[in-house]
């Protein structure tokens, strides 16, 4: 592995956020930040990873690796099986306010391979491996767009100080993902009703045949739409942006 073609201010800022990454990361073990290498996708080929994306005084990418026995400990611990994605956001976090205040998205759970690739065919992607002796236990990686000019005295870029300034309003969530559904009706039913369906059963639904179908957003109405089927698939043609605070018809 090679050193990343990114000047040594940069470095000790990459080097910065996997220290505030590493101070937060959910692992027993005493674990020493190594230097900052080219991101690739043999650092670590066991265990889990998290990537998330991150916009605001800097724009990027952050992907957290753990090794297989730190993945293990988290599905073992003492309040039963944790969620790795959530148990490692704090570090995913850190390591991004490293370059001032930004925007994290929920992130998404990946296999260490496929999230180290895809971070590695980034312009400028750098990883900092966390080391147990002389074995990588876990792997910080981050990409920019662009990365910043330099840091600020003791490799921390310090809000007001070099920092671009944060994005406003709805730029700051354009790459936060969302949870969209289609919903063709409703109907209430008893218990009762509930227990004697069976397979073949036909559940009446409170709209007409040829109604248009509901597309919510977080459980949120914010248009309508025609079923239709896209290469075997179903999708919604959208017939109408219902405006705020429209009731549900």
């Amino acid at each position: 592995m090679t050193a990343p073609t990114i000047t040594d201010p940069q470095l000790a800022l990459v080097r910065t956020a996997a220290e505030a990454a590493l101070a937060v990361l959910p692992t027993s073990r005493e674990l020493l930040v190594g230097a900052p290498v080219t991101a690739s996708a043999d650092m670590l080929t066991t265990g889990q990873a998290v990537t998330a994306k991150f916009s605001g005084a800097a724009t990027g990418e952050v992907v957290v690796v753990v090794g297989q026995d730190l993945a293990d400990a988290l599905k073992e611990s003492p309040l039963g099986e944790l969620d790795l994605t959530a148990a490692v956001r704090p570090a995913l976090e850190a390591a991004a306010r490293a370059f001032g205040p930004v925007v994290l998205d929920p992130g998404q759970l990946m296999e260490p391979g496929v999230a180290l690739s895809a971070i590695a065919a980034k312009d400028g992607a750098v990883a900092v491996p966390l080391l147990d002796g002389g074995d990588i236990r876990a792997v910080i990686a981050l990409a920019l767009a662009p990365w910043p000019s330099g840091a600020a005295p003791g490799g921390v870029a310090r809000r007001g100080e070099g920092a671009a300034p944060m994005r406003g309003g709805l730029d700051m969530l354009h790459d936060v993902e969302m949870e969209v559904s289609a919903e063709l009706g409703r109907t209430r039913m008893s218990v009762r009703e509930l227990l004697s369906l069976i397979p073949g059963a036909i559940v009446e639904l409170d709209r007409a045949a040829g109604s248009p179908a509901d597309l919510l957003v977080n459980g949120r109405l914010i248009a309508r739409g025609e079923v239709v089927v896209i290469d075997e698939n179903f999708g919604i043609r959208i017939t109408e942006i219902v405006s705020p605070g429209s009731e549900r018809e």
